[in-house]
């Protein structure tokens, strides 16, 4: 079979609907809640799905994110799915995503990392994202299980201001097209004020970086997550300071961050350490409820310069739901 590949139509939601239920192996969130599938997969009549078809079906569907309006996006891989047999043609539609949507770069949050040497053989960049934290000074932890406690020195003088809307993002926003992924005021505005179902708090500092954070109260106390950093990277290391007092505000006992592009001496100079795959330290990442272990994500991107992944990439950091 020789397979072709084309966008989704505007009124095939049906045929995306059908497979994902025929060949996942589940109902699919992301198809199934329609504010989901409205918020990640809809630009106004558009669907953005790609399709692989051979001997007049559908073998195989690939569901992307766009992180900005311009005429060549960046964009996150987010569904992948094959036809049992299928997944060479798959992998071919893969390749043929970027050019069908027309993007400037493509990247995937959260593979699974037995995949990862494929996608490197592919020429793809695939890693581990890293995973940073920063503690309160505490005798006891609640939701962190501490075995080695370090706390580095919090340092940097840029304050952080919070942005309540998008008159005030569009002032104190300045976003760089030079970095990938390019995030514009557009996709700002969407992922952290009208995202459906989790509240985000967006904060600039006076030189136009923006990082985002979202607050989980768990166990009586609070964890502030740092799902997005947007900006120089080594201007991070300047935050420090104003990250402490923010914490200190949400009496958070810690602040944690998954992070590729920014690198692990800048987020010491801001007051976090790294959380290596053998830490001895336990930093939950799901927290309603509490799974006490230390989770890994990984990802791919086929523009590795300048570039940077964060935990609220793609159609990551969304409510566990089941349908």
């Amino acid at each position: 079979m020789t397979p072709t590949f084309r966008l989704a139509s505007t009124n095939e939601k049906p045929l995306i609907t059908a497979f994902m239920d025929a060949n996942w192996g589940s109902k699919h969130p992301l198809i199934h809640l329609e504010d989901y599938f409205d918020f990640y997969y809809k630009n106004g009549d558009k669907l953005q799905f790609a399709f692989a078809e051979a001997d007049g079906e559908i073998v195989a569907i690939a569901g992307y994110i766009r992180a900005n309006e311009a005429e060549k996006p960046d964009i996150w891989v987010s569904i992948w799915c094959a036809k049992k047999g299928c997944n060479g043609v798959g992998l071919e539609l893969m390749a043929a995503l970027p050019k069908l949507a027309n993007a400037r770069s493509m990247s995937c949050n959260n593979i699974r990392p037995k995949t990862m040497a494929f996608y490197n053989f592919l020429c793809y960049y695939a890693a581990r994202m890293p995973h940073f934290y920063r503690l309160s000074d505490k005798e006891s932890y609640a939701v962190a299980q501490i075995k080695n406690k370090i706390i580095l020195p919090a340092s940097g003088s840029s304050a952080l201001t919070k942005i309540d809307d998008k008159a005030q993002l569009k002032s104190a926003y300045k976003p760089d097209e030079a970095l990938r992924p390019y995030k514009d005021l557009w996709y700002v505005t969407r992922r952290y004020f009208e995202y459906p179902r989790q509240k985000y708090d967006v904060w600039a500092s006076q030189n136009g970086e923006l990082l985002v954070t979202r607050t989980v109260d768990v166990n009586g106390t609070a964890v502030l997550r740092i799902v997005d950093y947007i900006g120089n990277p080594a201007a991070f290391a300047q935050l420090g300071t104003a990250i402490d007092r923010i914490m200190k505000a949400e009496n958070a006992e810690y602040a944690d961050c998954y992070c590729f592009g920014v690198n692990s001496e800048i987020f010491a100079e801001a007051g976090f350490c790294e959380r290596k795959e053998d830490s001895e330290n336990i930093i939950p990442n799901y927290l309603t409820p509490p799974l006490y272990e230390n989770t890994e994500y990984y990802f791919f991107t086929d523009a590795p310069e300048n570039f940077t992944m964060f935990k609220a990439d793609g159609d990551q950091d969304r409510q566990n739901v089941g349908y």
